[in-house]
């Protein structure tokens, strides 16, 4: 059999209902569009750590956060690890990376917390402080970093990146991106950094938001340009030679701040956006507790934490996230032009997806953290063979199969320990688990805040043990999660047997790794 070549293509940020193909009728999205049509849709499929770095990791091993232990941003993944990347090289493969990693920190800020002494006690000293030993503290787990200074961004990094032989990587987002992007556009103009940021914007009178500006880069030089161009780059290189090839696409965006660039910036008008059904409503005590912090004027409304907004300002703001889409889909376009250039389409599978969602105006809140609504967890899947038979997939899927499922197309065994499904080989569990864990306790506690959800076909339910509340919406007959059963006497069946999948489902997804040594 033939080993085809993959596609692989990851946006930052993506929510599926952001897309023509799921639904939305004002963005426009031609070329994601015409990969539906081809290819299968997969409806029901979500996260399994709605934060980029826990994710992605998740994306790579096959492993739930809880079992590779990243369980935040700023937490690499081990360099130990087995990534499906790494068996694709080993069998032939020609591996590459163009874009956003994120399986390394790429700034001094990126951990978000540390040892916490007691100074009523001794602290173990620095190599004792955690249950493992330094084991991610090595130059091997600077490498983004070194990127994202320049330091290594002059030419592609071969030396072997997570099974990747061949790295251009952007960092950071907005138009204030870095790494090899940073280089690039610096090369094409030396003044560059004279264009980003919000002291440098170009003046826009309308309202638009907290973490907006109308960015002075053109779109010639964007991120998203450099992708695109370098991927294709790629694309063209890889068909000079035998070799098949894995190209991962990954997009910086739509992740805030909103900065599209040239004509994305006012590509749609704010007034024809609708606000999702659930704005305005609010079904947790975490929830009302951050609109509270914004009525009190606490909540400073930077970073990536859930941000409340007004009717207007999500308007804006989604009608800004959509020009990023509609950048992206434009160099997607040119990409696929350039596999059909090529002579590479007859044998390449494309697949797209996203880290995470965004919550997206859902119950009046943007961005992400500690809300596992629909907008955040669930995800635009689509995977085309180059026979364009097209489907639409009712079936559960979660980031956790794709190892496995890109392993076994390219006629390979996975490794042990990836936890996922074939999608197309193997049954539909009962339900999905979904971790997410902050890494400090609230004061006062002695527990970090965190969260697990379970969905099925029909339900989501989410457990917060920290804040003693509970989530339990029923999505065939309430899509906006608008109606909280967690405590309604009438869904105590309901809940009981949810419990019960979820304790299973989480029994099933016990690590089987690693193995014994010197096993036979």
């Amino acid at each position: 059999m033939e080993q085809p070549n993959f596609l692989f293509i990851i946006c930052d940020q993506l929510r599926a209902d952001h897309l023509g193909c799921y639904g939305n009728q004002v963005i426009r999205t031609q070329h994601i569009d015409g990969l539906a049509a081809r290819g299968a849709r997969f409806d029901r499929s979500y996260v399994t750590y709605p934060v980029c770095m826990p994710n992605r990791a998740c994306l790579m091993t096959g492993q739930m956060a809880s079992d590779h232990r990243g369980i935040n941003n700023g937490i690499p993944l081990d360099l130990e690890v087995t990534t499906f990347v790494d068996v694709l090289a080993h069998h032939g493969y020609r591996t590459g990376l163009i874009g956003k990693s994120h399986l390394q920190g790429y700034t001094p800020l990126d951990p978000m917390y540390g040892y916490i002494a007691d100074d009523e006690l001794a602290s173990p000293p620095e190599e004792l402080q955690d249950v493992v030993r330094r084991s991610r503290w090595g130059e091997g787990y600077r490498v983004e970093r070194r990127i994202a200074s320049g330091e290594l961004a002059q030419e592609p990094y071969r030396e072997g990146f997570y099974g990747f032989q061949h790295a251009e990587l952007v960092t950071r987002h907005a138009d204030f991106t870095d790494g090899h992007h940073l280089a690039w556009a610096e090369r094409q103009r030396p003044d560059f950094k004279s264009l980003v940021g919000p002291d440098n914007a170009l003046s826009d009178q309308r309202r638009r938001g907290p973490q907006a500006w109308r960015t002075a880069v053109p779109p010639e030089l964007y991120s998203t340009q450099f992708i695109a161009d370098r991927s294709n780059a790629y694309i063209a290189e890889a068909a000079a030679g035998e070799q098949p090839f894995f190209l991962q696409v990954s997009f910086t965006d739509p992740h805030h701040p909103f900065t599209p660039p040239g004509k994305y910036w006012d590509m749609y008008e704010p007034n024809d956006i609708p606000l999702p059904g659930s704005f305005g409503q609010v079904t947790t005590p975490r929830l009302q507790q951050v609109h509270n912090m914004h009525a009190e004027g606490k909540h400073k409304r930077n970073g990536g934490f859930a941000m409340p907004v007004d009717e207007e300002e999500a308007r804006a703001l989604l009608a800004l996230t959509y020009g990023m889409i509609s950048f992206i889909d434009d160099a997607i376009g040119e990409i696929l032009a350039q596999l059909e250039t090529q002579g590479l389409a007859e044998n390449t599978v494309i697949v797209f997806l996203s880290d995470h969602g965004d919550l997206g105006g859902d119950h009046g809140v943007m961005l992400k953290r500690m809300h596992h609504y629909q907008g955040l967890i669930r995800v635009p899947t689509l995977w085309v063979e180059p026979d364009g038979t097209s489907s639409v997939r009712d079936d559960l899927a979660s980031t956790i199969d794709f190892p496995t499922t890109i392993l076994k197309r390219a006629g390979i065994q996975p490794f042990n320990g990836a936890m996922g499904r074939d999608l197309f080989g193997d049954p539909e569990p009962d339900g999905l688990i979904i971790e997410e864990q902050a890494g400090q306790p609230k004061p006062g506690t002695s527990n970090p805040p965190g969260l697990r959800t379970l969905v099925t076909r029909s339900h989501r339910m989410t457990l917060s043990p920290d804040d003693s509340f509970g989530e339990l919406y029923d999505l065939a007959n309430d899509t906006d999660e608008n109606i909280n059963l967690f405590d309604d006497p009438k869904a105590a069946d309901t809940r009981a047997e949810l419990m019960e999948i979820m304790l299973r489902r989480m029994m099933q997804l016990q690590s089987t790794s690693p193995l014994p040594p010197f096993a036979p």
